[in-house]
């Protein structure tokens, strides 16, 4: 028995027209595929799951839809299409893969979710070590324990004091906060260390 949840239902009638047809017919593919496919909204748009874990969603938007494997590479392959999702800002069913194809991909998110698989977040990429203020570069050489505790810290402890300092909207604002700067890391504290545990 094919369960539907009504709020998808809702989202595909607010959907602008273009949008109705593929939204149902990306539904039906789903269900064809995984009848035993759960349905449910999430982030504001449709998606589908099996025992309770993503396999897929699709979304609408004023000018075009998506449709999005939670394990897209593993599902489809790389791709290069712009937009939301492997199959890229779609306008019209014609854009899709085949029929066919859309249930093999769907058979395969199954077996992926049922096998355990899961998706590896991508690295976060690293800020650089942040750039001191020349005058505050200046004082910190004179001050050797300061120094010494600011070169020992992360880059974004460094950049907590440095955005802390760079902030100030006034040059006495920013002369107090430097001065406090280095009183703090010539005691080994952290920009924030009153609210550490």
């Amino acid at each position: 028995m094919v369960s539907h949840d009504p709020r998808i239902d809702a989202y595909i009638a607010k959907s602008p027209d273009f949008a109705q047809p593929i939204l149902e017919y990306l539904r039906v593919i789903v269900h064809s595929a995984f009848p035993e496919v759960e349905e449910s909204i999430k982030w504001g748009c449709p998606h589908f799951l099996h025992e309770g874990k993503l396999l897929c969603s699709m979304a609408a938007f004023k000018q075009h839809c998506s449709f999005h494997f939670w394990h897209g590479k593993n599902v489809v392959g790389a791709t290069d299409k712009e937009g939301m999702g492997q199959f890229g800002k779609l306008t019209s069913i014609k854009e899709l893969p085949s029929k066919q194809a859309l249930i093999a991909y769907v058979r395969k998110a199954v077996t992926l979710r049922e096998a355990g698989v899961t998706r590896k977040p991508a690295p976060a990429a690293r800020k650089p070590p942040p750039k001191l203020p020349d005058d505050f570069a200046t004082l910190l050489k004179r001050h050797a324990a300061a120094r010494k505790t600011y070169e020992a810290f992360s880059p974004s402890a460094q950049r907590e004091y440095v955005e802390w300092i760079s902030e100030a909207k006034t040059d006495a604002t920013r002369q107090k906060r430097i001065a406090t700067a280095l009183e703090w890391l010539a005691q080994g504290k952290q920009r924030n260390w009153k609210y550490q545990s």
